[in-house]
């Protein structure tokens, strides 16, 4: 039976923000199972913990020396080992010397009949003790979205390394970093707690659980998920908890206790947004409604440490929070003095991008593109006219002490002061969803006037960036770009709009003209390429493969819903065997068809019954397959296209298409380009690898 032995990894830090934990805790799990795999050391279970001072790794039962390898080790062909005399050549003793073996070891064995040279190799497993200090390129290997240097090191890393423990069982893993080296000396709660010394690694999380430190992320959640329901229960409330605002809370603490304070009501006149936004944002408590779902002048908090004078500390935060909430009562008062035309002034004076202008002058093309847009919806006066003026003043509220204060409430409150300055209540509403999806969980527009403003916000933003060269690219994309088309898509195909988005981006480009900094065919193509890449992840989103989603896509995004749903079609039918016949029949007319032109159908230089046939079956089905097209109707438009399987099997049964006669070859591959044109308006059959079992 081979011994095994736990082992134990600290790495003792100044506090770590918190949005970088999770992630931390993520690679700390993948990169120590990888380096287990790479030194062939056997282990029963990895156990990560993070806190905002330590990431540490526990590794349980790690065998105490590598698995011995006996491998067979294949050389050259037995013809270049032999030379002509049946000696050894140089190929030969080299590869057996380069395994540590002589050429005596050698045997043959053959391999698809031809003999090669082979040996058996054997490679002794290393002690587990001396492969263990190589741990420290792990720690060095873990990246974070910022790091800091120290002192007068050349190390950058997330914080100061203060201390390091390595322990095998109960002996020290040997290694330094930053001039720190490990020992076996954790240290405790900042405040409450004190050094200990582990005498081995098992005694990780109960030494420093008595020195009040949780060390296990997800049990700190538990107990404050536990906290809040008490506080629940007993006082009747009902807690809203934030599953983000919860994570970063699990790993703002290492001890947590939960507790409750409370604000004056005064502060309830103010919108109930901002409030909720300076507890979450600012304060990170937990706002408390009552069971009817009104908002309560209370809020939820998690301490770090125990509940010792918890009093004392409720009423430190309560002061903490009437300063924020007694700011946000100004603000609030003070924007209500001013005008949605006093602010569209100073609108003229902020900057959106340098070469994109002001957002005053980024507001006038949001009123163009919602006029275009709706336009193509064909929507009544009464919407339009909503949507028109919702986009002239969408980003009044930006100038407000309110969005200064907060940015998370642009829109939010520029619906709310819209309304107090009397404004239509659709316009009002708009304003806010035309932020509308903010981030990739959000909802989307509820009203038409919201979304067509929205997409026009959007495409300005998309298009105007591209136009100058601000082109995402790895994890920098400034203006949100991604986000934004991702947003323009999934509004579109939520209404099941017939816009043509190929069509709309370039009427929308146009608006550009003079202030792109691009070549104009760049930029389309640029503006092309992104909004497909984004199409491309909501298809396969959808479940549908990559080379469905290229047949789809062959050309162009157009009205995007139907787009979605002709590839749902084609996603089902490239696995049914009733579809085969179908399939390539229109296959080889997309085939052939490339190979000319249409220069025109002359019906009078058929030759044969077969050609005719398809002609005129051609000719009887295309109506109703456009019209199947025109109506979103992706499964009888394609059972429509089926009809034309059969006479074109017998047209490629009787017809020599690439004849030596070059009006008839020029007429065939006419007929051949008009159905290929056709089978092209539902997606390119030739990208897709058909699945059926023939």
């Amino acid at each position: 039976m081979v011994a095994t032995n736990n082992v134990l990894f600290e790495i003792g830090l100044e506090e770590v923000p918190a949005r970088f934990l999770n992630d931390a805790e993520q690679q700390l799990e993948q990169k120590t199972k990888n380096w287990l795999e790479e030194l062939n050391l056997p282990y029963k279970e990895i156990n990560t913990y993070v806190t905002p001072r330590r990431l540490a790794v526990s590794i349980q039962e790690v065998a105490d020396k590598q698995i011995d390898i006996e491998e067979e080790a294949k050389g050259p062909a037995k013809k270049i080992a032999l030379d002509s005399d049946g000696n050894w050549s140089k190929a030969a003793i080299g590869f057996s010397k380069g395994q540590g073996k002589t050429v005596e070891d050698i045997y043959f064995k053959e391999v698809k009949g031809t003999e090669y040279v082979y040996v058996n190799k054997f490679i002794a497993g290393k002690h587990t003790e001396d492969l263990l200090p190589s741990f420290k390129d792990v720690i060095l290997s873990l990246s974070f979205p910022k790091n800091m240097r120290w002192g007068n090191l050349n190390l950058r890393y997330v914080r100061p390394i203060r201390w390091l423990i390595g322990l095998h069982g109960k002996n020290i893993i040997p290694f330094e970093i930053a001039g720190v080296h490990t020992g076996r000396r954790t240290f405790g709660h900042r405040f409450l707690g004190k050094a200990v010394d582990l005498e081995n690694a098992l005694e990780y999380k109960e030494k420093l659980r008595s020195e009040f430190v949780i060390v296990s992320a997800n049990e700190r959640k538990s107990l404050i998920l536990k906290g809040i329901e008490s506080i629940e229960n007993e006082k009747h409330w009902k807690i809203s908890v934030d599953d983000d605002l919860l994570n970063e809370v699990r790993h703002l603490v290492e001890y947590p206790t939960v507790f409750s304070g409370t604000f004056s009501e005064e502060f309830l006149s103010v919108p109930e947004e901002a409030l909720i936004t300076s507890m979450k944002e600012h304060q990170r408590y937990f706002p408390v409604r009552s069971k009817e779902g009104k908002l309560k002048p209370n809020f939820v908090a998690v301490r770090n440490g125990n509940d010792q004078f918890i009093e004392t500390v409720a009423k430190g935060n309560e002061k903490v929070l009437k300063a924020r909430l007694s700011d946000a009562r100004f603000f609030f008062e003070e924007d209500q003095k001013q005008s949605i035309e006093a602010s569209l002034e100073k609108l003229k004076r902020m900057v959106f991008q340098e070469n994109l202008g002001t957002l005053a002058d980024k507001m006038d093309r949001i009123v163009k593109l919602t006029g275009i847009i709706s336009d193509l919806l064909k929507v009544d006066d009464t919407t339009k006219k909503d949507a028109v003026r919702a986009a002239a003043i969408s980003k009044f509220d930006l100038v407000s002490n309110m969005v200064n204060e907060f940015t998370e409430l642009q829109g939010i409150m520029g619906e709310k002061y819209a309304n107090i300055f009397g404004e239509n209540k659709q316009v009002a509403k708009a304003i806010n969803e035309h932020y509308m999806p903010r981030h990739s969980k959000d909802a989307l527009p509820s009203s038409t006037v919201g979304a067509i403003v929205s997409i026009a916000d959007k495409l300005d933003t998309i298009v105007g960036c591209l136009s100058v060269g601000i082109i995402p690219s790895g994890s920098q994309d400034p203006y949100a770009l991604r986000r934004q088309a991702l947003g323009i898509l999934q509004i579109i195909n939520s209404y099941k709009w017939d816009i043509n988005l190929d069509e709309l981006f370039e009427t929308v480009q146009e608006l550009y003209d003079n202030m792109a900094t691009r070549d104009k065919q760049e930029v389309k193509q640029s503006i092309d390429d992104f909004f497909k890449l984004r199409a491309t992840f909501i298809l396969r989103e959808a479940g549908v493969d990559q080379d469905v989603i290229e047949a789809a896509l062959s050309t162009g995004i157009g009205n995007f819903s139907f787009t979605l749903e002709k590839a749902k079609v084609l996603s089902e039918k490239r696995s049914d065997e009733s579809f085969k016949y179908i399939q390539e029949a229109l296959v080889r007319v997309l085939n052939i068809a490339t190979k000319g032109s249409d220069t025109g159908i002359n019906e009078a230089i058929f030759e044969n019954d077969q050609e005719k046939e398809l002609f005129h079956i051609y000719l009887d089905i295309i109506e109703k397959y456009d019209r199947e097209l025109k109506q979103f109707e992706p499964r009888n438009a394609l059972e429509v296209l089926g009809e034309l399987a059969k006479p074109i099997h017998d047209f490629f049964d009787h017809t020599m298409v690439m004849t030596d006669n070059e009006e008839l070859k020029n007429n065939r591959l006419s007929l051949l380009n008009k159905i290929a044109d056709s089978i092209l308006k539902y997606a390119d059959l030739t990208k897709i690898q058909w699945k059926q079992q023939f």
